[in-house]
């Protein structure tokens, strides 16, 4: 067993072969949480990533001088979490690290993209219907006017991440849904012309309907954040109002907190 101080380190055969962990046995913490916690910033940093095999429990306490029971815990922590899966005969998997994003006017795509996590988009909607109420206050338009509006889901390593709505006046741009589905919407503005300036965002959460569930591979009420963005050119015109979801256990927003002078 691992004692105060010491580093267990992986063997050859796995992706843990060059990782060294740090496990404390005097620490208040549980040696589980020690594990998840380290295991998750490895994946988190890139030092293990989709697709590399962990191993299975047995061999993995063995190879970290753990107890099987604090392996199992310390894993299935990481499987609550959609970090990684159990695979019957090849033991268990990296599948993604949690997408972190900070709240400033950005693309879901452009910053998926810029961290590695390969998006994909499917357009399940792209259609000009009337504006109602709350859409047309945040567009600036009278209720009823047409708006297109585009329905995505966002995808990182072939797996749900975001189920993304988002309208439009109608004549802002010209889209179409092969474009819609290789790049992001802001992106697309940006090569239009259109200077996107700021935004007025507020985050939510609740559980997912079953579309919605269906739809993100989650289950039924499973945790969603939620977040709905009207967002305004370099000359104050409202050009995109957004309402999106985002599976909680794949997706964070990161805050820079200031004190007030």
């Amino acid at each position: 067993m691992a004692k105060r101080g010491d580093r267990a380190r992986g063997t050859a055969g796995s992706a843990l072969g060059s990782l060294d962990f740090a496990l404390d046995r005097g620490s208040p913490v549980p040696l589980y949480h020690q594990l998840a916690q380290q295991l998750e910033a490895a994946i988190e940093h890139g030092a293990l990533a989709p697709g590399n095999l962990l191993g299975n429990e047995v061999d993995l306490s063995v190879r970290l001088g753990l107890s099987r029971p604090t392996v199992r815990q310390a894993i299935q922590s990481l499987v609550d979490k959609g970090l990684l899966v159990r695979r019957r005969g090849v033991g268990t998997q990296v599948v993604h690290s949690q997408v972190r994003r900070p709240l400033e006017l950005s693309s879901l795509y452009d910053d998926l993209e810029e961290a590695g996590q390969a998006p994909t988009t499917e357009v399940v909607r792209h259609e000009v219907v009337p504006a109602s109420c709350d859409v047309a206050a945040a567009l600036g338009v009278q209720e009823g006017c047409e708006v297109t509006v585009l329905g995505r889901v966002r995808r990182t390593h072939d797996r749900p991440l975001a189920l993304l709505c988002n309208y439009v006046p109608v004549c802002l741009l010209d889209l179409d849904n092969a474009r819609l589905a290789a790049t992001g919407l802001y992106r697309i503005m940006r090569s239009a012309g259109i200077t996107l300036h700021s935004a007025h965002q507020t985050v939510g959460a609740r559980a997912a309907t079953a579309q919605e569930a269906a739809r993100l591979d989650e289950r039924e009420g499973a945790a969603l954040l939620t977040m709905q963005r009207t967002a305004y050119d370099d000359t104050g015109r409202p050009v995109e109002y957004g309402t999106h979801i985002y599976r909680a256990s794949r997706y964070s927003f990161d805050f820079q907190l200031l004190v007030r002078p």
